[in-house]
């Protein structure tokens, strides 16, 4: 039987990258989808195309989850769609570097209210529907952990993340819902790509430094978040693994 059968999952910022490969992921393992996008529809509907494709479940709902209403609207399909929800998947995030010398209250606000605002808020609005066996699933950075320079604002929400991962694995345990963190090292996707980022002298020091030599892609992740979201991760909350290939 498959890992997630009728089980229904939320993954935000699910249109490309990471959470497109969480989001095929977990519909290849049984759960109905909501693929959540802020702004690229066609790249939402073609990760919903692909799970439909392939006889799976899953809709695309646009929601900026940084808004109170729009992340409680976004569960709201969910719900409306499916009847339940399980597993929620907090992938949505901006990241820019700057040195302390040039960042801003602008790129400060927009990343802190994505990166975590955004996770708070869309947990409220899915804690609610959540049941015992449910699993929050957090997006983090191994940034935390290797501290690159002019990262402060990016590397300050991951810390932000991996903090509320704890405390609401602390909080939701008592009605027996997980919450776990996922912290990726480098990895290689349309938006690394698209930023210039891929091939960068950053990204190939990187690179270097990790013991399994290559950048990771998006499987890696997602089969990770398959894994927190099924039953075999029933006994692990509160926990930060992180996916790096070995750096540190």
């Amino acid at each position: 039987m498959s890992k997630l059968a009728n089980k229904v999952a939320i993954v935000t910022g699910a249109s490309k990258g990471i959470g497109a490969g969480i989001a095929k992921a977990l519909a290849a393992e049984g759960a109905a989808v909501v693929v959540n996008y802020a702004s690229s529809k066609a790249g939402a509907d073609a990760v919903v195309q692909e799970i439909t494709g392939a006889g799976g479940k899953a809709i695309a709902v646009q929601g900026d989850v940084s808004k109170a209403d729009q992340a409680q609207a976004l569960v709201d399909a969910a719900i409306q769609a499916f009847g339940r929800l399980d597993v929620l998947v907090n992938n949505s995030g901006v990241y820019a570097f700057s040195s302390i010398g040039t960042l801003t209250e602008e790129e400060y606000r927009r990343m802190f209210d994505v990166n975590v605002l955004g996770v708070l808020l869309t947990t409220q609005a899915a804690s609610k529907h959540l049941g015992e066996g449910g699993s929050v699933i957090n997006i983090s950075s191994a940034v935390t952990s290797i501290y690159p320079a002019e990262s402060a604002i990016y590397t300050g929400t991951k810390g932000a993340v991996d903090a509320i991962t704890g405390v609401l694995a602390n909080e939701l345990g008592p009605r027996k819902i997980r919450v776990n963190a996922i912290n990726p090292g480098i990895v290689e996707t349309e938006g690394t790509d698209a930023a210039g980022f891929t091939g960068s002298e950053f990204f190939d020091a990187i690179v270097a430094q990790t013991p399994l030599g290559r950048p990771g892609k998006p499987a890696d992740i997602a089969s990770i978040a398959v894994f927190l979201a099924s039953d075999d991760a029933r006994w692990l909350t509160g926990e930060k693994l992180t996916a790096s290939g070995g750096l540190r």
